[in-house]
C-alpha cells in the first residue's frame, strides 16, 4: 500500500531531524562557537539536555534560542507534539550547552505569558535562516500575523542554575 505524499512540516520536520545529527556532531567535536560566529544566517544554536519521558535517557537536541535577561528562550516550531518538548513538560531539569559552556536550568513553557509575541520574535530573529524557511521574517512581520502563523509554536524559558559538571 503506498503511503500518502508528506505535508510540508512533516518534510521539514525530517530535514531538521537529519541537520540535527549533524549539528550535535558539530557540538561534541568542540565547534559550538563556531556553529554560533555567524547568528544572522546560521542562527544562534544550543544543545538541550533532556531526560525522555518514556525511555529515563539522556538526550540531547539542536534548537535556536535567544538569551534575554539572563534567561534562555527557544522555540518548539512544529508544536507540542515536538518529542524534546514534550519530554520537557514531564522532567524540566535540562542542561543546555551553549557557545560559553555547559549549564543546568529548569525548563518551562511560557507560551501563554504576556510578553510571548516579544519573546517568540526573539527567539526567531535569533534563529537566522530557521524562520525564514518557516515562511516567517521576525522582523518584518506585524504581531496579528505573527499570533496567525506561529499559533502552534510553543515557547519554552530555561532558567539558567549554576555552570553544569563536565561530560
Amino acid at each position: 500500500m503506498q503511503q500518502p505524499p508528506l505535508t510540508a512540516s512533516e518534510r521539514w520536520r525530517r530535514f531538521f531531524k537529519r541537520f540535527n545529527r549533524f549539528m550535535l556532531l558539530m557540538w561534541r567535536l568542540g565547534l559550538g562557537r563556531w556553529i554560533n560566529a555567524w547568528p544572522a544566517v546560521g542562527g544562534r544554536i544550543m544543545v538541550l539536555g533532556h531526560t525522555g519521558r518514556r525511555s529515563g535517557l539522556r538526550r540531547q537536541t539542536p534548537v535556536n534560542y535567544a538569551q534575554i535577561n539572563g534567561e534562555v528562550y527557544c522555540t518548539a516550531g512544529f508544536g507540542p507534539r515536538c518529542d524534546w518538548y514534550r519530554n520537557l513538560l514531564a522532567n524540566p531539569e535540562v542542561e543546555v550547552w551553549l557557545p560559553g559552556g555547559r549549564r543546568t536550568g529548569r525548563a518551562e513553557d511560557v507560551s501563554g505569558c504576556e510578553q510571548h509575541l516579544h519573546l517568540l520574535r526573539k527567539v526567531l530573529i535569533a534563529s537566522g535562516f530557521a524562520a525564514r524557511l518557516a515562511g516567517i521574517n521576525p522582523r518584518s512581520i506585524s504581531d496579528a500575523e505573527l499570533q496567525q502563523l506561529a499559533a502552534g509554536y510553543r515557547l519554552v524559558r530555561v532558567r539558567l542554575a549554576d555552570p553544569a559538571p563536565p561530560a
